[in-house]
Formats: C-alpha cells, sequence, structure tokens
C-alpha cells in the first residue's frame, strides 16, 4: 500500500533584531529606494549575541510540535547552509534540546533548496518505514557568512527558522505531500558559493590560516544575473514537472509559495506560469531571503494570517547554491499555528 508524508503541524520563529534597510545605508553606499527596487526586501531580522542556527532550529520546532499537538518524533531533519559548526550537525543537538530522546537525527544541505529537498527526505524515511513521524526544520544564520560591507549581498539576506511535523498517511488525503520534482547543476556551482572553509580550501598550500585566505574568501560570492536567468528557468520547469506529476493544471493552485531571493525572480516565474499575483504569495519584503527557513517561513505567514483555508491547493517550488532547485504540491489541511512577526 502506498504511503504518503502528511503535513500536521508548522512553525516559525525570526531573531528579535530587526535591520532596516534605512539602518543599512548607514554603512553601505546604498539607499531604502535601491534595495527595494532590486530585491522587494525592506527589512530583515537578524542573529545577534550569540544565537546560533540552532537556537532557531529549536524555536521553530517547538512551535511546530506545538501545533502538531505532539511531544515524540521519531526523526529529526534539520536543512541548513549555516550550522553551528562543521562538525558535528546541528540535528541532533536540536533533539536533545527539544527533549526528544536518542531519534535519528541529521542535516542536509541544499541551500535555498533546502526546504523541499528536506521535505522529500522527510517523505523517503516514511516511505520506507524508517519514521512514522519527522520533524522537519529549515533554518539560517546566513547573515553571519555575508561580508556585511558588501552592498550587492549584505541587504538580501536575513535569519530565521521554519519548521513542520509530517506523519505517515495515505496519498490522497488532505495535507499529504504531492510528487517531487528535483534537480541540480554542478556546472555553474562557482554562481553561488563561499571559496574558504571547505576541504578544497584547507588542503592547499598555506593550509587554513586566515591570514594566507583572502578576506573576502570567507563570504558569499554571488553572481547576480546569471543566477537570476537560472533560477527563473530552473523554477519554472521544475514547478510545470510537479503539476504535471500531480495532474494539476496553473488554474488548479491557489497559492504558489515560491522561495523569497528576490522579488523580480519570485514575479518572473509566477509570470512563466501564468500564475496571476493575487496568487503568489510574498512575504520578502519582512524578511529577506531566509534560504532553507524561507518557504516554511511564508506558510507560517499566510497560515497565521487566514490566507490558507483547508483544501487550499498549493505549489511550492524553490532554487539554490548547487545550483540546485525542487517543487512539490500539496492540499492544505486544517492547522491551529502561532504568528511569527
Amino acid at each position: 500500500m502506498a504511503m504518503a508524508a502528511v503535513l500536521m503541524g508548522l512553525g516559525g520563529y525570526l531573531p528579535p533584531k530587526v535591520v532596516t534597510n534605512e539602518d543599512l545605508s548607514a554603512t553601505l553606499d546604498t539607499t531604502d529606494e535601491w534595495i527595494t527596487t532590486r530585491t522587494g526586501i525592506k527589512r530583515r531580522h537578524v542573529v545577534d549575541g550569540g544565537l546560533s542556527t540552532g537556537d532557531l532550529a529549536v524555536e521553530a520546532g517547538a512551535r511546530a510540535l506545538k501545533s502538531a499537538g505532539h511531544t515524540t518524533v521519531d526523526a529529526v531533519v534539520v536543512a541548513t547552509t549555516s550550522p553551528d559548526r562543521l562538525c558535528p550537525a546541528v540535528a541532533p543537538e536540536v533533539a536533545d534540546r527539544l527533549g526528544l530522546g536518542p531519534v535519528a537525527a541529521f542535516d542536509l544541505t541544499s541551500a535555498c533548496s533546502g526546504f523541499v529537498y528536506g521535505l522529500a527526505t522527510a517523505a523517503g524515511l516514511i516511505a520506507s518505514e524508517a519514521a512514522d513521524t519527522v520533524l522537519f526544520i529549515g533554518a539560517e544564520a546566513f547573515t553571519t557568512l555575508v561580508n556585511p560591507a558588501d552592498r550587492t549581498t549584505a541587504p538580501i539576506f536575513g535569519d530565521g527558522a521554519g519548521a513542520v511535523v509530517l506523519r505517515r498517511g495515505e496519498p490522497g488525503e488532505t495535507g499529504a505531500l504531492g510528487p517531487f520534482d528535483l534537480g541540480s547543476d554542478g556546472a555553474r556551482a562557482d554562481l553561488l558559493a563561499i571559496p574558504a572553509g571547505g576541504s578544497r580550501q584547507r588542503s592547499a598550500d598555506g593550509g587554513p590560516a586566515h591570514d594566507v585566505v583572502p578576506e573576502a574568501d570567507w563570504y558569499l560570492r554571488m553572481a547576480g544575473r546569471p543566477l537570476y536567468q537560472q533560477a527563473v528557468e530552473r523554477m519554472s520547469r521544475s514547478a510545470r514537472a510537479a503539476l504535471d506529476k500531480a495532474g494539476w493544471t496553473v488554474a488548479d493552485v491557489d497559492w504558489f509559495v515560491g522561495h523569497q531571493a528576490n522579488v523580480r525572480i519570485v514575479r518572473a516565474v509566477a509570470e512563466e506560469l501564468s500564475m496571476p499575483e493575487e496568487r503568489t504569495a510574498v512575504n520578502i519584503d519582512r524578511v529577506g531571503n531566509t534560504l532553507a527557513a524561507s518557504i516554511p517561513l511564508l506558510l507560517n505567514h499566510l497560515a497565521a494570517d487566514g490566507a490558507l483555508k483547508p483544501g487550499a491547493r498549493i505549489l511550492l517550488s524553490a532554487f539554490g547554491a548547487g545550483l540546485s532547485w525542487g517543487s512539490t504540491v500539496l492540499e492544505w489541511p486544517d492547522l491551529s499555528v502561532e504568528s511569527v512577526h
């Protein structure tokens, strides 16, 4: 008998500190108008005072468990590109701090596509009978990896976490994740990358010492225009593939929930899909690009605002470093969700 991963809980968390475009303009050669016009972002939440990805994940995970009415799960998966440490993974510590016991726990890294890849991974755990319930969290403190002096990247990113609880269920029930479309293009990996810190840099002449590595190599490098083109093309194709696999058309979709990298990308993908603007979800103006946390935070905002009604058909699609991309669909279940500001 076929099994499906069914959404039964949702939670999100944003760190308290807010940085506005005006705040950035005080230290960067930029303006609120410049940032808003090019990205759609007005403000973002950022970690400080030692707050980490793990801390954000714990808060979002606790809220998702509360939403689900559960105190236990069989596995914890955390999608992040900004872990607390290179080793070990953050998920086991998150599981321990949530009081979940010695459950299976691991991280996955797929940058901005992390939430869709993580949903597919959690669904695989359930389908293989390795777990009946999974807590899956997308969490990022990525602003710690962005050069604060770079006006092209510093305004884009924000920190936060979003989490879901998934349970074993039947494919046809409300909340069941639909078919997935996943893909990658490693030949274009350098379009969005942090050169230093990994084994390639550490094994090179001079080793890992900071004084032999250009400071800029420790921060994100981004080739904006080719990334834009790739994002629009890959997300559009992937979204159509997921719809085709599900037997849906664009007219069947109540909400297009795309990764919030840049409002122009979201709008361009929606236009490629012939998705009306009123059915295209956006919250990047409030939170910036939160990578793996982007889609669950957007779902949390929509649900808490009353925009997601039980039975609503949702198309999810994301694109990120790797390059990687992915899409899936689901019908929204009846959930109790706490607001995230």
